[in-house]
């Protein structure tokens, strides 16, 4: 037993080591895929998101499965009554790869479009609208259609996946506001496109859903659009983008405008006057004011008055803001005038002591008077 030791030894480090480089491998190889194609439900996408998992199974159960990742391969292909075509990534098909997409699936067994978006549905059916529609995640949807569809018997099968989308209308699998899978004008319409990932193709029926309606037929043609198939035509502009009555809404709304213009311009006339009752000259105004601070002896007011005056008529004379601070106003009275700004700076300033008397008063009147003057010669 001791002597074997050494001999097993060496053999477990090597099925070792070989175990973990194939694991290596693999990992490195899925993150390969994954990487070269990325998109949800892409049947070369090994990831959770990819369906590597369902085009490798309805292969083994010999159906021709086709791979399409472009328009004209996808015309290329064989295109029957035996055939089913299955688009993912829908959001990549415009207008044009879709009327392209109609005209070589016309004979086509059935054509499943998984989760279109809204613009797409409005170019297959203005009027069909959809919603999200999170699915239980323990009970799933159950089909209730006992004569399927487009040919494929769906019932007693249930779908359970995170996120779906239903469509209005009568169709498998219906919730509250219309149907997980819905036919329309001759195509399928897929709304649990999340049963045909690897990561949940395994709950529920989903894998009895996606094989009875993608491996029908004999063949299958797995369209992957691209969105360097569209034409110029197909690119999205402001109009496309609003609602249809944003245009007869700003005619209504422009309209109305004139309207109340007109209206409003009929009310107008030439003016009127009207004679006053009493015409009061400002000087008699001005008396009457001095009259009222006399008899009130509120000589600050007053003082504040007359510097206020004083510092407007200066502010405007020497080119600055009629409502420039009294320290810039004596700065540029000052300088023009060259005197020190201490001798300017005190008949300026509101926060200097109000005039003890009448005498005070008419003082600094007198003193404003005299600056005012001066800066006017200057």
């Amino acid at each position: 037993m001791t002597a074997a030791t050494p001999v097993r030894r060496p053999r477990m480090r090597v099925a070792v080591a070989a175990a973990i480089v194939l694991a290596l491998a693999v990992a490195v190889w899925t993150a390969r895929g994954t990487a070269q194609y990325p998109g949800t439900a892409d049947p070369r996408n090994p990831g959770p998101e990819g369906a590597q998992a369902v085009a490798r199974v309805l292969a083994d159960q010999g159906v021709d499965v086709t791979i399409a990742r472009s328009a004209d391969a996808f015309e290329q292909a064989t295109v029957d009554r035996d055939t089913t075509v299955v688009v993912t990534d829908t959001h990549q098909l415009a207008p044009s790869t879709l009327a392209r997409l109609r005209d070589h699936t016309a004979a086509a067994g059935r054509v499943v479009l998984v989760e279109p978006g809204h613009a797409l549905l409005q170019e297959i059916d203005p009027g069909l609208g959809s919603l999200p529609v999170p699915a239980d995640e323990d009970d799933g949807v159950a089909a209730r259609c006992a004569d399927g569809v487009a040919g494929v018997g769906l019932d007693g099968l249930t779908l359970a996946v995170d996120q779906a989308t239903s469509y209005a209308g009568d169709g498998c699998f219906p919730t509250e506001d219309g149907a997980l899978v819905r036919p329309v004008d001759g195509l399928v319409l897929f709304g649990a496109g999340e049963a045909l990932t690897n990561d949940q193709v395994t709950r529920a029926d989903n894998a009895a859903v996606a094989l009875r309606l993608l491996g029908h037929d004999e063949r299958l043609v797995w369209y992957v659009p691209d969105a360097a198939d569209a034409v110029g035509d197909d690119a999205v502009t402001l109009g496309s983008l609003v609602p249809d009555w944003i245009g007869p809404g700003l005619w209504v709304l422009a309209l109305s405008g004139v309207a109340l213009v007109l209206w409003r311009f009929r009310r107008l006339g030439p003016l009127s006057t009207e004679p006053l009752p009493v015409v009061v000259r400002a000087v008699e105004t001005a008396r009457s004011r001095g009259r009222m601070y006399r008899r009130s002896g509120d000589r600050a007011h007053a003082a504040r008055a007359l510097r206020t005056a004083t510092r407007a008529d200066l502010a405007g004379r020497l080119r600055l803001d009629r409502g420039a601070p009294a320290a810039a106003v004596a700065a540029a009275a000052a300088h023009q005038l060259g005197t020190p700004v201490e001798d300017i700076a005190p008949l300026l300033d509101d926060e200097q002591t109000p005039p003890a008397s009448d005498q005070d008063l008419v003082r600094l009147a007198q003193d404003l008077a005299q600056l005012r003057r001066e800066v006017r010669r200057s």
